[in-house]
């Protein structure tokens, strides 16, 4: 057996590892820091490996990779692989150093600083043996690099778990400005004749906004203003007097009270917005400081994006 195939049996399970994580978090600067390791290893890796194999698995562009036919046929392979390698180095960071690296926890900014800020002392208070790294951070969010991440719209493959956090409450609102100008909506169907801010949707460009009151039920084809899938720029939209914001519940109660938003057409509810889920690498469902994170969070957003008089009927 000559060096470079002895080589190439040795080296290929971590090439395999390397080619899943960088397909699991799309892209290689991801998947280094994940790994802990210089992008530069990572392309060296994914390049040796298909080298050694003779075919590309990998179609690299400069905003995504995509896997090849032939990386289709191998990646479950290569996600084992990893999988397993995680494990390991879970299984031994928590017997020799459980508490020495912080958990790594991170979150769309927009539900990080209204949701996610008041409760990290909270969690600090009560788990004192576990610090935190906690990142508001989109483009981290996206990537990867993280034990526990707090988003909407979870990624579906087998390496993630996740944990439903909880629907956001929503509500149909506008300045007080907007709504002398344009006069505030008395029926559903008067909606059409206003500017819409509502979340990007499957159905655009017409929106089919869906409103009940007790047993009554309404369904409103809209042609949004703005369709956006980041609340916070609908928000800011909202009041900024550009039209009848569709938004989460929360973002809006400081808008509501000090007057600079009104509800519009407060007697209809309107869905819910976007589930919210807390997401962590399948390799830490066993690791206990990732668990009770999880958990403190399932306590506490929960109530949290309840309206104001859910929670007061629960106390």
């Amino acid at each position: 057996m000559g060096i470079e195939t002895l080589m190439n049996l040795i080296w290929t399970p971590a090439q395999l590892a390397m080619l899943a994580k960088v397909v699991d978090l799309n892209g290689f600067s991801a998947a280094a820091r994940a790994l802990g390791v210089p992008k530069a290893a990572v392309s060296r890796a994914v390049a040796d490996l298909e080298r050694s194999l003779g075919v590309r698995v990998l179609e690299r562009t400069t905003r995504r990779v995509a896997l090849t036919a032939a990386g289709r046929l191998i990646y479950p392979h290569a996600r084992r692989v990893a999988e397993e390698s995680d494990a390991a180095r879970t299984a031994i960071a928590r017997l020799h150093a459980p508490e020495a690296r912080p958990l790594r926890v991170t979150a769309d900014p927009t539900y990080g600083r209204v949701l996610l800020s008041p409760l990290v002392p909270r969690f600090l208070e009560a788990f004192a043996h576990v610090p935190l790294e906690v990142a508001l951070d989109a483009e981290q969010l996206a990537e990867g690099g993280w034990d526990v991440a707090i988003r909407t719209r979870p990624p579906d493959h087998e390496g993630i778990a996740r944990r439903l956090l909880g629907a956001p409450p929503a509500l149909l609102c506008a300045t007080p400005a907007y709504l002398q100008q344009r006069g505030a909506p008395e029926r559903p169907d008067e909606l059409r004749t206003h500017d819409l801010l509502t979340p990007d949707a499957a159905e655009l460009p017409e929106f089919r906004l869906q409103l009940a009151r007790g047993t009554q039920r309404a369904e409103v084809p809209i042609t949004p203003k703005l369709a956006v899938d980041d609340p916070a720029v609908l928000h800011a939209a909202t009041a900024a007097g550009l039209g009848i914001g569709l938004l989460p519940e929360f973002l809006c109660r400081q808008g509501l009270a000090t007057g600079r938003l009104k509800a519009v057409l407060p007697e209809w509810s309107v869905p819910p917005a976007a589930a919210l889920y807390a997401l962590y690498p399948a390799a830490l469902e066993s690791d206990a400081r990732a668990q009770q994170f999880v958990d403190f969070l399932a306590a506490n957003i929960v109530p949290a994006l309840a309206q104001p008089s859910a929670r007061a009927a629960a106390h």
